[in-house]
């Protein structure tokens, strides 16, 4: 069933219950829409698109931070039949720019903390015909029509554009190690697996209710919302990542399930055991389940919090945005004897772990974890290269190295290219390379991830300065004021770059000096 379908059926069989919350408790906001509201904005949203002339097979871009509008407008896009493009809101205009012209988008949606992106690049938008704000009208720009209007202009009746499961349904931007983004081509069939795979890990029913806190543009938030969606049970998109509103929101929603990354699960055992937080004071009875994923999690914070939530059960997700979000491989909430591992193959997927001529590794051995099944992409999107890099017969090379034990569980070992993930986002670090390189007064740069035990990792640059030249650690840190906050380098080395006869750095000998992850 297509998930646009099953928003249809939620809204028949549920339509008066509540379907999305959103909290922003920095504003002391909450508000709520029903199933049948939910079912009708996207109703909407696709007619007011088909009447600007969007059609099938075309593409729209969706630049927002998480609200209450964000899931109906992504459903309203798929029911015109054309496929959503979910841009992550920390691109920066060019890339935002990169990708629009690689969808050959036709319509924007954007938030109104995307107003400057969108002015800078939208004179060479030629394929964009509309602008659609969503926010304060106070704050809308005139090339953008408000969100209430168009919402306003639509028929509250589907379209009924036909669909089929394989037609083409998002893009999903990620990038490879030159930072340069690569579109993800989702089907609807990739999607609607993506919501039995994470029903059958996590075992959602109706009175569940899921805590949202990562952003939906990226797979992992959206694909575990799914396991909701399916069976018509609501969710919470919460507005911010403290200790205290996470717990707040937990307590007043009464939230069963919520995913967290590896530094907000920190936060909050550090707030408890520095008694910020009394857990006495909230009402979290209902609470059976904590998950993570997107990045390594180390077994002491999962024993951790097993110490403090001793009846919650736990999950560890694996995934790629290139196989539709989590759970091709996961833990298993009945596996905590194998904390560390990143588990079994999740429902209707299959492993393998291969060495570098792609046959099938010794049990036991390092190689490159590939994986198969329903959720594989369809391509990357206008990159018939890069596909065939990643996509061999049907199978999925994910780029990690791993090891399978002697009970079939995974474990990784490394990654195979040197993207830096630091908080459940991924940095690239030819891109600080470059930052930095443009200083007059440097003269080589490599930049590694160095283990942090909150974060996964941090970037840390190893500078080596032009002779004769002085570099202060404080200059430094002023220079990279111009980068966005999560991509500066928390630590920087000053030393020569050492790099080989073809003039690549030797990253390996610089992990192995200042103590480097892989």
């Amino acid at each position: 069933m297509l998930i646009t379908e099953m928003l249809a059926r939620n809204a028949r069989m549920y339509g008066d219950e509540i379907a999305l919350i959103e909290r922003e408790p920095a504003r002391g906001k909450r508000k709520e829409i029903t199933w049948k509201t939910f079912d009708e904005q996207a109703n909407r949203i696709a007619d007011a698109l088909l009447k600007i002339g969007v059609k099938k097979g075309d593409a729209v871009v969706h630049l927002m931070k998480n609200c209450l509008e964000w899931l109906p407008i992504y459903f309203g896009i798929l029911r015109t039949g054309a496929s959503v493009v979910p841009l992550n809101f920390r691109f920066d205009p060019l890339a935002v720019k990169r990708c629009v012209e690689i969808a050959d988008a036709k319509a924007f949606f954007l938030g109104k903390e995307f107003v400057e992106h969108a002015d800078i690049v939208r004179n060479d938008l030629k394929a964009v015909t509309s602008f659609v704000f969503v926010g304060p009208e106070e704050m809308r720009p005139n090339f953008a029509e408000s969100y209430e209007a168009f919402l306003d202009s639509g028929s509250p009746v589907s379209p009924q554009i036909q669909i089929d499961l394989f037609d083409n349904a998002g893009l999903y931007f990620t990038s490879g190690t030159t930072g340069n983004p690569k579109a993800v081509l989702l089907t609807h069939r990739n999607l609607e697996f993506a919501c039995y795979v994470e029903n059958s890990h996590h075992h959602q029913i109706h009175c569940d209710n899921f805590l949202c806190i990562p952003p939906l543009y990226h797979t992992g938030a959206k694909m575990h919302w799914f396991g909701n969606l399916v069976v018509g049970a609501k969710a919470v998109i919460l507005k911010g990542v403290e200790p205290k509103w996470i717990l707040e929101a937990m307590s007043e929603e009464q939230v069963t399930i919520v995913w967290l990354l590896v530094p907000w699960a920190l936060d909050i055992l550090f707030a408890i055991e520095n008694q910020d937080i009394h857990l006495d004071e909230y009402d979290l009875s209902r609470w059976r389940l904590m998950h993570i994923g997107a990045q390594p999690v180390p077994p002491s914070l999962v024993q951790e919090w097993k110490k403090v939530f001793p009846h919650h059960q736990y999950d560890t997700n694996y995934g790629l945005t290139e196989c539709t979000g989590p759970g091709c491989v996961h833990l298993g909430l009945e596996n905590m004897h194998k904390v560390g591992a990143i588990g079994i193959p999740g429902l209707d997927w299959e492993i393998r772990i291969v060495d570098s001529n792609l046959n099938q590794a010794p049990l036991g051995e390092v190689g490159e974890l590939a994986v198969k099944g329903p959720g594989v992409m369809k391509e990357y999107f206008k990159n018939p290269k890069a596909t065939e890099e990643v996509l061999q017969d049907g199978w999925l090379l994910t780029g990690d190295m791993a090891r399978q034990d002697e009970d079939g569980f995974v474990w990784l070992v490394d990654r195979k290219k040197d993207v830096i993930i630091t908080g459940g986002e991924n940095i690239f670090p030819v891109e600080i390379e470059s930052f930095l390189q443009a200083h007059p007064r440097v003269q080589d740069v490599a930049v590694i991830g160095l283990p942090n035990e909150r974060l996964g990792e941090i970037p840390a640059a190893v500078i080596q300065i032009k002779q004769g030249q002085e570099l202060t650690h404080e200059a430094v840190d002023d220079y990279c004021r111009n980068l966005p906050r999560y991509k500066r380098p928390r630590s920087v080395i000053f030393a020569e770059v050492p790099r080989n006869a073809t003039g690549k750095i030797e990253k390996p000998m610089l992990r192995k000096l200042y103590g480097g992850t892989r």
